[in-house]
């Protein structure tokens, strides 16, 4: 029975050192960086209330859930600066992992969607990928 517990008693600390190194590992290990960040500017037609826009703004910020392998997610609307005039009233800017993942939002049933139900409220759309640099 000393034996036992005393097996115990040594394997109990390497075991809860073991987890601790795979958890620190885990946290820094380099994970793969994102390669595309795609910005899509909208400008809304004269007449569209802030309840809309707003709707707007909470459904475009859930469909980054629906799109595969988006690394980051932002918006805002755009800061209005003394004596220029903006074309857009509001910025996305989603950041995917991989170039193909970009592609494919493109085509994106749930995209689409949010699209249908909210570009009669749009007076016009710009959309852009760009490559990351590092």
């Amino acid at each position: 029975m000393r034996t036992k517990n005393k097996t115990l008693g040594y394997l109990l600390p390497v075991f809860v050192l073991s987890v601790f190194m795979l958890i620190i590992y885990g946290a820094y290990v380099p994970h793969k960086p994102a390669e595309t960040q795609r910005v899509v500017c909208i400008k809304f037609k004269p007449g569209t209330t802030s309840e809309e826009i707003e709707k707007h703004m909470r459904d475009f910020a859930t469909l980054k859930n629906n799109v595969n392998d988006v690394v980051a997610y932002s918006a805002g609307r755009v800061q209005k600066s003394e004596g220029t005039q903006s074309d857009y009233d509001v910025i996305h800017y989603l950041t995917f992992r991989t170039n193909d993942a970009a592609k494919q939002y493109a085509s994106n049933a749930d995209r689409k969607k949010f699209v249908k139900s909210n570009e009669g409220h749009w007076d016009k759309v710009l959309e852009m990928n760009s490559s990351i640099e590092r």
